[in-house]
């Protein structure tokens, strides 16, 4: 199942957030965000140049719009940080599963298509709950604007993913969505270096072998990661791909015990147990689903993939 890219994804994407929160010492966000960019982009060149293919589309219209949408949404995430708790940014944000399945449910309601997949819908909000147990998020009356620019994140987020499958629909590969992506976190990367207050030439100050080597990894780290979410989300399930999306919380919460030497608690352990369930039943859930479609022949399951988003 393609949707099973989200696994290996939220893996990559849980060494991204390590390296992030390691380089966070001696890099500024946007420093960040502009090395991120660069190196993703110097992949996908590397990449074309050995495997073929092309960064020319026919609809850069909707690779700006894929991209802005994509780093308004990081970068609000990222503030986010500087005004919440970890846990409970990382908690917010992870509501762009809950909103996708809104946004599918209104779709579907809109068109008046009545085959909305509610039991997938079930396993996100399982899921959710697991999350919630697991990192017991909480602010103060103090931390309200935080709260709602991580919760406006993961809606941000959701439209993101959804341009994706979209772009993925219309037959963009990967490569090419991931390239436009890592070009707009540059340039926002570069131009927040550069007129942020406090900012400056980027990189413009000492420099390690560590802190070099932090860059590149969580940069290829969430280049790789872009390009498998991105291959999940054209090819597999959205809700699916949606629900496998909070195993990422797990990887991160056992990258939190070997490296910082976190606990986890019992209400951590029993968070991650109803995540691996949630994860467990949407693909289950879905297998079921799929197994009477590759019974009615090509012709019906090709019509009912069009209805799809």
């Amino acid at each position: 199942m393609q949707s099973l890219w989200m696994l290996f994804a939220s893996l990559m994407f849980s060494i991204m957030g390590v390296c992030v929160k390691l380089a966070s010492d001696h890099y500024s966000i946007p420093e960040i965000m502009l090395s991120r960019g660069l190196i993703g982009m110097l992949f996908i060149i590397i990449l074309i140049r050995f495997k073929g293919g092309t960064l020319k589309t026919p609809m850069p219209r909707q690779h700006v719009w894929r991209g802005v949408i994509g780093v308004i949404a990081l970068s609000m995430w990222f503030y986010s940080f500087s005004l919440l708790p970890v846990a409970t940014a990382t908690t917010l944000n992870y509501t762009s599963s809950i909103w996708l399945a809104a946004i599918l449910f209104g779709a579907a309601w809109w068109r008046g298509n009545s085959r909305f997949e509610w039991g997938m819908a079930f396993t996100i909000m399982l899921s959710f709950i697991g999350v919630m147990l697991l990192l017991k998020p909480s602010f103060n009356a103090s931390q309200t604007l935080g709260a709602m620019i991580a919760l406006a994140s993961g809606l941000i987020s959701a439209v993101a993913y959804l341009q994706v499958r979209h772009l993925g629909k219309l037959g963009e590969p990967e490569y090419r969505v991931v390239f436009y992506f890592s070009t707009t976190s540059a340039i926002v990367g570069l131009a927040g270096s550069l007129l942020l207050p406090g900012g400056g030439m980027p990189f413009w100050h000492a420099q390690s072998a560590y802190g070099i080597g932090l860059l590149i990894a969580l940069s290829l780290s969430a280049t790789v990661a872009q390009m498998a979410m991105t291959r999940a989300y054209r090819l597999g399930n959205p809700l699916l791909t949606a629900n496998l999306q909070y195993t990422g919380i797990v990887f991160s919460s056992i990258w939190g015990i070997v490296i910082w030497q976190d606990q986890l608690g019992w209400r951590g352990w029993i968070g991650t147990a109803v995540i691996l369930i949630g994860g467990l039943l949407a693909t289950f859930y879905n297998q079921r689903r799929a197994r009477p479609l590759s019974q009615v022949g090509p012709e019906p399951a090709l019509a009912n993939q069009s209805r799809s988003l």
